[in-house]
């Protein structure tokens, strides 16, 4: 008959069995072949992360972003250059809300995914994992952007040290098939406090900043670019509605009609950004579609 204790270690280890099939195996390569863009994942909060192929990657191309011209042929370039193997930078773009940001990156990848590029997103709580993803992507032949998207930090967060890592290398260089492209609504990825500003001192006319003040602008001085993103006026907002209102199929005889709700909708949405036309025309296309259905 088993004792108390051989029955505890027996159910012990059925339950870490069980534990144990439901985790992904740490050791085992991404399916490179069935995406161009992934995802870090995990199951559990404490178990190992892997990396999740996405079946369907958003199919949005650069010919359908307006507005941005300047940051498309920035961005555009740089890639080139990474994708050729040559010097290229790290890039935040940060700016107003809605403006292209994150659908730019993602358009690139469209563009640029026959030539080897490869997508892997990662969200802001994850970046302390970022060692696990360049120790996975650093031998491949592959070109990866590391994609944070809507990136900040708050005052105690560890994460970005481990980002800052992946853009400058530690001991050893950072890996040269590698680049992070990140999303944020402000240039400083840190909060700053009003009395870290009063922290600073006056020396000799020189300004010296307190030493936290310039911790939080070092990690934005780590990106090689920064590519700035601004509201849109009236007529540029106008404009990008109008090619979404051609891209769903509406016709100019129409436009005027389109052109008033368009405002009307910015200005219910207090934003005149490239989001805010997107979600008219399918709402504007979706109605008149609807109301002229057989």
């Amino acid at each position: 008959m088993k004792t108390s204790v051989e029955q505890l270690i027996e159910q012990a280890s059925e339950l870490l069995e069980r534990l144990e099939n439901l985790l992904p195996a740490q050791a085992s390569e991404p399916e490179w072949e069935r995406s161009v863009a992934f995802r870090w994942r995990r199951i559990h909060a404490r178990g190992p992360g892997y990396l999740e192929a996405v079946p369907h990657a958003h199919n949005i191309q650069l010919s359908e972003l307006r507005g941005i011209e300047v940051q498309k042929r920035q961005i555009v370039q740089n890639t080139a250059q990474f994708l050729s193997g040559l010097p290229a930078n790290n890039i935040l773009l940060w700016g107003a809300r809605g403006t292209g940001k994150s659908s730019l990156i993602k358009a690139l990848l469209n563009t640029f995914a026959n030539q080897g590029l490869r997508l892997i997103e990662v969200d802001r709580h994850e970046l302390l994992n970022l060692p696990d993803i360049v120790a996975l992507t650093s031998h491949r032949p592959e070109r990866f952007i590391l994609f944070c998207d809507d990136l900040s930090f708050d005052a105690n967060d560890p994460s970005y040290k481990a980002l800052k890592v992946v853009l400058d290398g530690s001991v050893s260089a950072a890996p040269e098939n590698i680049l992070v492209y990140a999303t944020s609504n402000r240039r400083h990825l840190l909060p700053e406090y009003i009395e870290e500003n009063q922290q600073s001192q006056l020396v000799k006319g020189e300004i010296h900043p307190n030493e936290a003040t310039e911790e939080k602008i070092a990690l934005s001085d780590r990106f090689g670019l920064w590519l700035s993103f601004y509201p849109f006026n009236q007529q540029g907002y106008i404009e990008i509605a109008s090619a979404w209102l051609d891209y769903y199929g509406i016709t100019p005889e129409l436009r005027e009609q389109a052109t008033e709700a368009a405002l009307q909708w910015a200005l219910l949405r207090g934003s005149r950004s490239g989001r805010t036309a997107w979600q008219f025309a399918r709402d504007f296309a979706g109605r008149h579609k609807l109301s002229n259905a057989p």
